[in-house]
């Protein structure tokens, strides 16, 4: 869904000022208000979080007191000029949105000048439909000046005095040509910003192999370092296409179930990599963690064979070897008679085919018939001589 939107509706319209509102409209810079049913006669109303596009925020100083509301359209201050967001919070939750910047300063908070009028609409929809010719021109003035780089996106501000542009490239570019021609062929101010190849997925889109849309399309709007550690602690396999994301980096919901595995991981013994018994040495391959075992390989009668351990039983093996103990009969196989069911089991105990009529199995005697009828001669017909007890011949 894109960030903005062009139509629309009026809530409220006089004679000389109208003012407009974007709710009901769905985006991921939304914030939930968790607090909005406590009526709470301290919540400040001085701070607002106001939302751009792409992952622009900011939060600004409602010191005109105005009565604002979720999804209201707002003129607010920059640099030069105003520009034309959106409210995303209000009240406590401004304020839990504060929190998260962490450099800033009540000093550097701009200010809301007013609700946005036709007029701001109006010039704030005629900067929007500037933006996609805008950033293909630029392209081809990049391509002209055989910059390596990509535009990936252009931003307007609400004035049409100022344009962000989101441009890509893996190495550093000297664009301060391209700047020149840009301004004197748009007759604005330029301002060049750099994103990832994250951000970049995030705004192009997709469907993840999950089925579902993109993270960073939809809700994600912070992205967090993601490394080989993560798919390490999870068992998972180092397949870098697998892992990989559309951005080609890894996948950023390798680090959504991490915390719930490392958790499951301080139950785990260290330094149980090589265990020391009396059938031989086995070495560590891999865990189940939800499970609690341990597979490690030993080799009996010189064939190499894998082999499940329970982690207190690694737990116990780990203590006598400390002790110098070197225990036996650790890898026995299970009673006769146990049986451990697994997920696997489970699922295939019941098979697509149960409810299929199962089919009679033809019975012999209908084939003899069927071949006795086959070999019987028609009526009239001479029957055949055996050769065993010819026929007597026939006298006069």
């Amino acid at each position: 869904m894109e960030d903005r939107i062009v139509s629309i509706p009026i809530d409220n319209c006089d004679d000389c000022n109208c003012t407009f509102s974007a709710k009901g409209c769905c985006n991921k810079l939304d914030v939930y208000d968790w607090l909005a049913d406590i009526n709470d006669p301290l919540s400040q109303s001085r701070y607002v979080e106001v939302r751009f596009k792409n992952t622009r925020k900011g939060i600004y100083e409602n010191n005109l007191d105005l009565p604002l509301q979720v999804g209201d359209i707002v003129a607010v201050e920059s640099s030069p000029g105003h520009d034309i967001g959106i409210v995303s919070a209000i009240g406590q939750i401004a304020c839990y949105q504060m929190r998260k910047q962490k450099n800033l300063r009540l000093a550097d908070v701009k200010k809301i000048y007013r609700k946005a009028r036709a007029n701001d609409i109006k010039k704030w929809q005629e900067a929007i439909a500037l933006e996609r010719p805008t950033m293909l021109r630029t392209r081809e003035l990049a391509e002209e000046l055989n910059l390596s780089m990509k535009i990936g996106d252009t931003e307007f501000q609400g004035d049409k005095t100022k344009a962000i542009f989101y441009y890509i490239a893996e190495e550093r570019v000297d664009f301060r040509e391209l700047i020149k021609r840009m301004a004197e062929e748009f007759h604005i101010r330029i301002e060049m910003k750099q994103i990832g190849a994250r951000q970049e997925a995030g705004r192009i889109g997709g469907i993840g192999p999950c089925g579902r849309e993109l993270c960073c399309t939809t809700w994600m709007s912070d992205f967090n370092s993601v490394s080989t550690t993560s798919a390490r602690l999870q068992e998972l396999t180092l397949n870098p296409q697998k892992l990989a994301g559309q951005c080609s980096k890894l996948k950023c919901c390798l680090n959504y179930e991490l915390g719930v595995y490392l958790d499951a991981r301080k139950d785990f013994p260290e330094n149980a990599s090589v265990l020391r018994t009396k059938e031989g040495d086995a070495h560590h391959i891999k865990n189940d963690i939800f499970k609690r075992q341990m597979y490690y390989e030993v080799r009996i009668n010189d064939i190499p064979t894998v082999k499940i351990l329970d982690v207190d039983t690694v737990k116990n093996i780990v203590e006598q070897n400390r002790k110098g103990i070197l225990p036996e009969n650790v890898f026995e196989m299970e009673k006769t008679g146990s049986r451990s069911i697994s997920y696997t089991d489970e699922l295939n105990s019941e098979s697509i085919t149960r409810f299929d009529k199962a089919k009679k199995p033809k019975s012999k005697n209908r084939n003899r018939n069927k071949m006795k009828k086959q070999n019987k001669p028609a009526e009239g017909a001479a029957k055949p001589e055996n050769k065993n007890n010819p026929a007597p011949e026939k006298t006069e």
